[in-house]
């Protein structure tokens, strides 16, 4: 059969109606078998431009073609190369807009699965007990904090730590992962996932402190003056946005942050076991089209709701969530209110939700994001009869840390400013990565944006100049 005959492999995955009422991972992974099958479908390009589509630079045809010879130790220890976390990333990444989308076999066929392929590989090395750090260089006499352990910040400690500097990670919460363990559901990144992760992180000599919120706890310029040769600000953002809408007080209204947290991090859904409570809600209404408010849908649903909605002011085709994310909320029973936006919420005399008051939309002429631009239809409006709003449109910057370091320049809108190509910010000795500077965005991203920190930090505390543009190609150039 020739490659391009053997179809995408599907991973086996819960049934819809096992899987809507209980909390456990929902795709299976590959087995070994279906794992191979699926990498034999790799061309091996000569020029494989999968791997300009990862913002991680993993060397991809090479761990593929060791997933095909069965080497499947080797394929993990291989994209360990450049990723530190790819059992995460396998489950939660965009791959389909990163380096499948640049997948030749991608033309005329389904693209080599390269995202389950990396999950793969990383589970098989962590259930056989494979797990193990490389080689480290001698201490190079130089110590760097990191501001947030989230995924740009796990990144920068452990590439940094691989090039022989001593590292420390503050985190404000009790746990590490910050939005890996906070923000994502368990039935879609199991905690023990990300626990795994980061003890590979700390194998690499990484030290994490916890319930350190820089900014109160201690401040950057404390940090510089305490020993520290460079600081990495990812504390990503956590500041929820809300509609403004009359009705946003009432009991029973939710961001997304506090939703998601209480549910992932505080286990609300295992109350009273665990003494963090969410309210016991029949009909909920999740406002917004993203990834966040699918994962806020689906945790409703398995917290007991018997009604779920996506309530979304655009239609399908501009939703922002991952089309496999919209597809498991489906099939799950979500039920989708397109072209419908919120405009009041109602309480009963107990200051508790009982409805809300939407209108119907229609697109318009496209604005700035690219997207048609929802238009209210009038006489249109009607209302839903919910318990409980979650409201998922978005987040802030977190405004801490910019707030208590003088010198640290930010954007109108609270992000950093941080240089695209180094990371460094107006302080000298300050990198900043992740959603911090960019806006709420993609796993992967804030660690490309950790990897492209962690290279500039070396170069400032060794000394080492800036390469210039031509160098910088030069270099480019030689790792294709």
């Amino acid at each position: 059969m020739a490659k391009e005959k053997i179809p995408r492999q599907k991973m086996p995955e819960q049934r819809p109606e096992d899987r809507r009422r209980n909390f456990q991972e929902v795709p299976f992974g590959y087995t070994p078998e279906l794992a191979q099958l699926e990498a034999s479908r790799c061309i091996m390009c000569k020029k494989p431009k999968c791997i300009e589509g990862c913002p991680v630079e993993i060397n991809i045809p090479a761990f593929v073609a060791l997933i095909k010879s069965g080497d499947f130790i080797g394929a993990a220890k291989k994209i360990k190369e450049a990723n530190a976390l790819p059992a995460i990333c396998g489950r939660v990444c965009p791959q389909e807009e990163q380096c499948e989308v640049k997948c030749v076999i991608g033309i005329k066929n389904d693209p080599v699965a390269i995202g389950r392929l990396e999950r793969f590989a990383a589970d098989f090395e962590r259930l056989n007990s494979q797990i193990e750090p490389p080689p480290l260089p001698s201490f190079t006499g130089k110590k760097a904090a990191i501001v947030g352990c989230g995924p740009a910040g796990l990144t920068v400690a452990g590439e940094l730590a691989k090039l022989g500097h001593k590292v420390t990670i503050f985190e404000a919460l009790h746990q590490p992962g910050g939005v890996l363990i906070y923000g994502i559901p368990e039935f879609r990144l199991p905690k023990a996932i990300v626990e795994a992760e980061v003890d590979y992180v700390k194998k690499l000599g990484v030290e994490i402190v916890y319930n350190a919120v820089i900014g109160r706890f201690q401040t950057v310029d404390e940090l510089l003056s305490e020993g520290y040769d460079s600081v990495f600000l990812g504390t990503g953002a956590g500041l929820p946005y809300f509609m403004n809408i009359p009705g946003e007080n009432l009991n029973g209204v939710y961001s997304a942050n506090e939703y998601l947290t209480r549910s992932n991090l505080m286990k609300a859904y295992r109350f009273p076991e665990y003494d963090t409570p969410i309210a016991v809600s029949k009909k909920v209404a999740v406002l917004g089209g993203g990834n966040v408010a699918m994962d806020s849908a689906r945790t409703a649903l398995r917290l007991g709701a018997d009604e779920v909605s996506i309530v979304y002011r655009r239609s399908r085709t501009e939703m922002p969530a991952r089309v496999e994310e919209v597809h498991h909320a489906e099939e799950e029973g979500i039920q989708f209110q397109l072209l419908t936006n919120p405009v009041e919420i109602l309480g009963d005399d107990q200051g508790w939700v009982k409805s809300m008051r939407c209108i119907r939309m229609e697109l318009g002429e496209p604005d700035a994001s690219g997207r048609r631009r929802p238009v209210p239809l009038k006489g249109s409006e009607f209302e839903m009869e919910v318990d409980t709003v979650v409201v998922s449109i978005g987040n802030g910057a977190n405004p801490l840390v910019p707030q208590t370091t003088p010198g640290l320049n930010t954007n109108k809108w609270g992000n950093i400013i941080a240089d695209e190509k180094t990371a460094a910010t107006s302080k000298p000795g300050v990198f900043a990565g992740g959603d911090i500077v960019i806006g709420a965005a993609t796993v992967i991203l804030a660690m490309g944006a950790g990897k492209i920190a962690a290279r500039a930090m070396h170069r400032f505390m060794m000394g080492i100049p800036e390469p210039s543009e031509s160098e910088a190609q030069g270099m480019a150039s030689s790792k294709s």
